[in-house]
């Protein structure tokens, strides 16, 4: 059988209708890499170790900013699509997917939310503080900028050493690095672009591999996720401790 992969949804109007919406490239991606993809709504907290009970890896999406107070902070006024519900479903998701030893790609969004999981923060708005422009929707499917990576981390041992080109979508961005993870690639510029936990399969990159998925790099993550999907499950008791590291530099 497949490895079974959970793919997170955006909660969004269709009208005046409250519906489930993700992007099918998400799910082409998984499939090309031999898994199967299942859309994920937005349910209780409470309700999140009896779906992942049936699956075999997570997929977070992209979508709206995580809500500021999930990292202790006040919001800033460039926060768009806050949707505190998806939040809390999806941070119970990915305390329910470590406690199982269940792999987990985070994108874009879901890079920050695993940062977020383990106690990290955000830049809630990447122009205060860079002048590379980061957000750059009009070419989705297009190079904006480089990554650099470190040659030591699981993301090289995954795409290669690098540096390789990747698109840009973002305002935000990993800030103090979470307990048990690392930063493990940057933008010319310093920003933090992916994050690897130490010891569990964990791996958030920012920018949009599904879109890229006819370059190498870019597909060989789903590759990842759908490989350790297959695998028995990583359980460890307690995460190493790591130190917070700035994300900008």
């Amino acid at each position: 059988m497949r490895p079974r992969i959970g793919v997170t949804s955006i909660r969004t109007l269709d009208g005046s209708r409250l519906v489930e919406q993700v992007n099918l490239v998400y799910c082409d991606a998984v499939r090309q890499a031999g898994g199967l993809p299942f859309v994920l709504p937005v349910l209780q907290d409470v309700d999140a170790s009896e779906v992942l009970s049936t699956l075999d890896g997570l997929l977070l999406t992209g979508g709206g900013d995580v809500a500021a107070w999930c990292f202790g902070q006040e919001a800033s006024p460039e926060a768009t699509g806050v949707d505190s519900a998806r939040d809390a479903w999806e941070m119970a998701l990915v305390a329910a997917a470590d406690a199982m030893g269940m792999p987990i790609l985070g994108i874009c969004r879901g890079a920050q939310l695993l940062n977020v999981v383990a106690g990290g923060t955000l830049v809630q708005h990447l122009p205060h503080v860079t002048s590379q422009r980061h957000r750059r929707p009009e070419r989705d499917c297009e190079l904006v900028h480089s990554v650099a990576l470190d040659p030591t981390s699981l993301l090289a041992t995954i795409t290669g050493m690098g540096p390789f080109g990747v698109n840009s979508l973002h305002h935000q961005a990993v800030g103090l690095i979470g307990s048990g993870f690392r930063p493990v690639a940057w933008s010319p510029d310093g920003v933090v672009e992916a994050i690897e936990s130490v010891d569990r399969p964990q791996l958030g990159v920012q920018w949009h591999p599904e879109l890229l998925t006819s370059r190498f790099e870019h597909a060989q993550l789903f590759g990842w996720l759908v490989s350790m999907a297959s695998a028995p499950p990583v359980l460890q008791v307690e995460p190493a401790p790591v130190g917070l590291l700035d994300a900008v530099a």
